[in-house]
């Protein structure tokens, strides 16, 4: 216990410093959405970190980095590329409005720090596997398989959604083919399943069972803070995603409602 708690006081550091360092990227862009571009990448800073430095350098801890590796490359890249050419995301424009004169120090904290904050609650399972490490067991395989649905979900159903939003004929209409006739949120399902195989993955090592506050954090930011309650609120009273939400199920994947 006393090499977590001695492991996640450098990784305060750590991120604060590397929060610091996207707060003032905000102030030249003049935008803070890129936030959500750091997002990603922290993890993989976390990650890095306690493998390079504490954790072993095979089996569990190299798999767990390639796993936080890739999918912290791959939503970064897709978030980076979905904002590139246009204004900044509205839920931030927003905020730079109602903040008047406080938006330095609302900015500093409730955006980048506190997203700092919670990377270091959900990153746990990560963290505890790579830094104990060990060879690769059956209860890896399970949770791999875990991550690689949940991988699938998320990069399969932002591709549907960025395809779809790029035809000039599809505006104002709701997408609700391929993975979304099954879900309205597909990649948030994605995102919550990939870090429930991390946890499953970390349950190996000592500790692990405290760890569950990583994958429940995420689970409950997605199911009723940041994720799902924001894009349900922006489409409420549309009559097309109405009729949507009739024969879809909001989270889980289940077969569509006649």
């Amino acid at each position: 216990m006393d090499l977590i708690i001695g492991t996640y006081l450098n990784l305060v550091l750590i991120i604060f410093i590397y929060m610091a360092f996207w707060f003032a990227i905000s102030l030249l862009a003049k935008r803070n959405d890129v936030a959500d571009i750091a997002w990603g990448i922290g993890f993989l800073v976390c990650a890095l970190y306690v493998y390079l430095f504490l954790g072993d350098t095979f089996g569990r801890s190299l798999l767990v980095l390639f796993l936080i590796a890739a999918w912290a490359f791959r939503l970064s890249l897709h978030i980076l590329l979905r904002n590139k050419g246009k204004k900044e995301d509205p839920r931030y424009a927003q905020w730079r409005k109602d903040w008047g004169r406080w938006f330095l120090p609302r900015t500093f904290f409730q955006v980048f720090i506190l997203q700092g904050a919670l990377m270091l609650v959900v990153v746990l399972p990560a963290v505890v596997a790579i830094l104990f490490g060990g060879e690769i067991g059956w209860l890896d395989y399970v949770g791999v398989l875990v991550w690689v649905i949940g991988f699938i979900f998320e990069t399969v159903g932002d591709y549907q959604l960025s395809q779809f939003i790029k035809d000039p004929a599809n505006k104002g209409k709701v997408l609700k083919t391929g993975l979304w006739q099954f879900t309205r949120h597909p990649n948030y399902f994605g995102e919550v399943t990939m870090w429930w195989g991390i946890w499953i993955i970390a349950l190996s090592a000592p500790f692990a069972w405290l760890t569950v506050i990583g994958p429940v954090t995420i689970t409950f930011l997605i199911l009723f803070v940041s994720g799902i309650p924001l894009l349900e609120n922006r489409k409420k009273g549309d009559p097309a995603f109405e009729e949507y939400k009739k024969h879809t199920s909001l989270f889980f994947p289940l077969p569509p409602k006649p």
